[in-house]
Order: C-alpha cells, then structure tokens, then sequence
C-alpha cells in the first residue's frame, strides 16, 4: 500500500492516472507541451470546454505542479499557462498512451471487421 496525499494507493500507476483524470487535462497537457499558452487560446483550442471547467482543470494541474501559471503585472490581467519538468515527463507518458489507444483502434477496427465477415459467412 502507498500513502501519497493523505490517500492509500495499491499501484503507484493510480497516481499518475488521477494526475491525468479529468476530461480536458490531457488535451491541456497536449496543448502546452506545443506552446505556452494564455487562458483564451485554450478556451478557443477546446470550444467545448466551459470556462468554469478549463479554470478548475488549470488549477488542478498547477496544484499538482503539472503546470505553472506566470501572471504579468498589466491591465487588463495577462496570464500565461506553460509545462513544468514534471508536466514535459507526464507528456511523454501521454505520448506513449495515444500511440497505444492509435494500435489498439486499429487492432480493434480490424478485429470487429472480421467478426463481422465471418458472421455472414
């Protein structure tokens, strides 16, 4: 058992997925890995995010030193959302997870084709 944050873990792969657990976190760690990036290009770069969603989704990531948030001291606020070291290893692991979920489509596409070939058959 791993105690981390006050909660038991059988698997340390529980943490790392909690990190990721959220529907836009990945697409923002995504986004970020390309680019820094202000609060409005996010919100334009996933229009079907709320904006209540995508504030509570940055937040999480930055409490969880994922990301880090650089405010400018200028009127209007200018705020600027960027990786942080442990936020560019995460994105390698997310790298790795589409490349399989890419495989596994496509495993799965050709296994339900079959399938089917073989049911009128």
């Amino acid at each position: 058992m791993i105690t981390f944050r006050e909660r038991d873990y059988t698997c340390t792969s529980e943490i790392t997925l909690g990190l990721i657990s959220g529907k836009w976190k990945p697409l923002i760690l995504g986004f970020l890995s390309q680019r820094t990036c202000r609060f409005n290009e996010l919100q334009k770069l996933m229009p079907n995010a709320t904006q209540k969603m995508l504030t509570m989704q940055l937040r999480d990531l930055e409490e969880d030193g994922l990301i880090i948030r650089k405010v400018y001291p200028v009127s209007p606020p200018k705020v600027e959302y960027r990786l942080s070291e442990w936020g560019e290893r995460l994105v390698s692991v997310l790298q790795q997870l589409c490349e399989f979920g890419e495989s596994y489509s496509d495993y799965a596409a050709a296994e339900h084709k079959q399938g089917r070939a073989a049911s009128r058959g």
